[in-house]
């Protein structure tokens, strides 16, 4: 048996969502970011208490509440100084990106589940994990350890890296990138490097510059965009 609320036509709508009215929402680039909402106090030392890695001359010193980590011993291995510069398609530094960082410790060994290898200990003082923001030319920089070669596919092993992602305006998903080092060990044989064109390599070296900076710049897009890898 049929009824009457069965048969009869739905009233038209009038409400402020009828997509006849409004059509499809209009979507949108993400960002700006905000430094002082992404980044933290002492994001990006990795080794140290510090405050490095925020942006506090973008907001007011009351609002600069949260707390420095607290200070811990020394981590294993060589403390090394890590920085470079965001460009985007036009080449012009992008001030409002955001970097992050995941590493093995010196000896190879990371502080995750997903590494499960108990003949490496895990070094206790490095979390192998850090996040800063570019300042007002584009620059990022990082205080961490030289990180240690870890298993590679099959028995191969790779060349120290550190996995690296870009977040910034216009950017929906994270870009994922590594960094590798100019002269380090492994560096011929590693895995994932050489399934990189060869031409292309060089936009995953960083360099060691004159005061001992490891410096490793990224380029959005446009001429000697960095290699990103789809993840």
């Amino acid at each position: 048996m049929t009824t009457d609320l069965e048969t009869r036509n739905a009233a038209p709508r009038s409400d402020n969502l009828d997509p006849a009215l409004f059509g499809q929402t209009p979507s949108q680039t993400v960002g700006p970011f905000f430094h002082y909402g992404l980044p933290w106090k002492g994001g990006a030392d990795l080794v140290g208490a510090s405050e490095m890695g925020a942006r506090p001359e973008l907001f007011p010193e009351a609002h600069y509440i949260l707390g420095v980590s607290a200070p811990k011993d020394a981590p294993e291995g060589e403390v090394i100084a890590l920085a470079g510069c965001v460009y985007d398609g036009n080449g012009d530094p992008v001030s409002d990106a955001m970097i992050e960082i995941w590493q093995a410790n010196a000896a190879g060994r990371y502080r995750s589940a997903d590494d499960p290898r108990e003949d490496l200990a895990i070094d206790p003082n490095f979390t192998g994990f850090g996040r800063a923001s570019t300042d007002e030319s584009g620059v990022y920089r990082f205080r961490t350890v030289m990180p240690g070669r870890v298993p590679g596919p099959g028995n191969t092993l790779q060349a120290p890296h550190i996995a690296v992602s870009v977040f910034g305006r216009g950017v929906l998903k994270r870009l994922p990138t590594r960094l590798y080092f100019e002269g380090a060990e492994g560096n011929e044989t590693d895995p994932v490097l050489a399934q990189v064109p060869e031409e292309r390599r060089d936009t995953l070296i960083a360099r060691r510059r004159e005061d001992g900076t490891w410096w490793f710049d990224i380029v959005i897009q446009g001429e000697r965009e960095t290699v990103f890898f789809d993840l």
